[in-house]
């Protein structure tokens, strides 16, 4: 049975993305001090952009909305990722941390581009359409699914 969302926090896609913004925060912060206004300020831009972003979306109520705000989270992830690389490549990160970073940001990418097929295949986008009459007319509110995955 799928829990209940009753707010953003709830939702896997942001918890992943929060726990990886957290992530790439710490390592920002083991990088030499010439790359903190650098790489490293660009890495904590995405990386609160990706959970900001899946909340500000889920926080518009509107499914045309969420789905936009969304999107722009799954384009910080793919700048993250070049951002990662980078930083693996010029050193700034060992391979072990790469490869536990990149672990994060690959599931993080695959939940959310699941919430959005899965919020794309419910009914035509209207960006008036409200949560509540995009996903069950019937229901004064109901909240868009937790996990597209369970």
């Amino acid at each position: 049975m799928k829990a209940k969302v009753r707010s953003y926090r709830d939702l896997v896609a942001w918890q992943l993305a929060y726990a990886l913004g957290l992530e790439v925060h710490r390592i920002a912060r083991t990088m030499p001090t010439g790359e903190s206004f650098g790489l490293g300020s660009q890495l904590r831009r995405n990386a609160i952009s990706v959970a900001s972003n899946i909340a500000e979306g889920y926080g518009r109520g509107a499914r045309g909305d969420y789905l936009r705000f969304l999107r722009v989270s799954r384009g910080s992830i793919y700048e993250m990722d070049t951002q990662l690389l980078f930083a693996r490549d010029l050193q700034l990160l060992d391979d072990s941390t790469y490869a536990r970073t990149k672990a994060m940001l690959d599931e993080s990418e695959r939940v959310l581009a699941a919430l959005i097929r899965s919020l794309e295949r419910t009914k035509p986008v209207d960006p008036t359409t409200t949560h509540a009459s995009s996903f069950d007319r019937a229901q004064p509110f109901q909240d868009p699914p937790a996990d597209p995955l369970a």
